[in-house]
């Protein structure tokens, strides 16, 4: 589930406990666990309401000052049935220590060539991940779209990529672009 790095601090601290989203078809479901940029969260409660029954106090549970600012906020058709979804903290994302950990040892470094050999050998557009990672290492904070055109990508697909990157501790997002995280920089500056 995707949230606005504004958000991120009042999640992490519990003053930002809902969030309000148009979905055809609720895209949560209680009792989950789901990576938020700040950290993970785990869903509380997931049901419809009308939008006139949403209030202030409401407002500020998801990180708005006032109702209005939310509802102006609010994306999608306003024919979609508008989802109010709970949620904690529920700690940080296992992503951040694993980034952070730039002391690869011989297996785990041969575990990571393994890793990203299996991803090149599935990829229905060939081999991808050396050249994500240096593009990623030469251009930290570079807009994804700017980035994928460099490797001759559409937007969407290299942005899929470099999550899995990011799944493997490799790689950090930024609020603009991406950078090697430091597991990232130790995997690609070794010999």
């Amino acid at each position: 589930m995707q949230f606005e790095q504004r958000f991120w601090a009042g999640m992490a601290d519990g003053s930002v406990t809902v969030t309000y989203r148009r979905w055809k078809v609720s895209q949560a479901v209680a009792g989950r666990r789901h990576r938020a940029a700040g950290g993970m969260i785990e869903i509380d409660e997931v049901r419809v309401v009308p939008p006139g029954s949403i209030t202030d106090a409401d407002a500020r549970a998801a990180g708005y000052p006032v109702l209005g600012v939310l509802l102006d906020d609010l994306r999608g058709d306003p024919a979609l049935p508008l989802y109010r979804i709970a949620f904690h903290y529920a700690g940080a994302d296992p992503r951040t220590a694993l980034a952070a950990d730039d002391r690869l040892t011989a297996a785990q470094r041969a575990d990571l060539d393994r890793r990203l050999d299996r991803l090149d050998a599935a990829s229905t557009h060939g081999p991808w991940t050396a050249d994500t990672l240096a593009v990623i290492a030469a251009h930290p904070g570079v807009r994804a779209g700017d980035l994928a055109v460099e490797l001759g990508r559409e937007r969407e697909p290299f942005k899929i990529d470099v999550r899995k990157l990011k799944n493997l501790g490799l790689t950090t997002s930024l609020e603009v672009g991406y950078r090697l995280s430091p597991r990232g920089e130790a995997y690609w500056r070794a010999p």
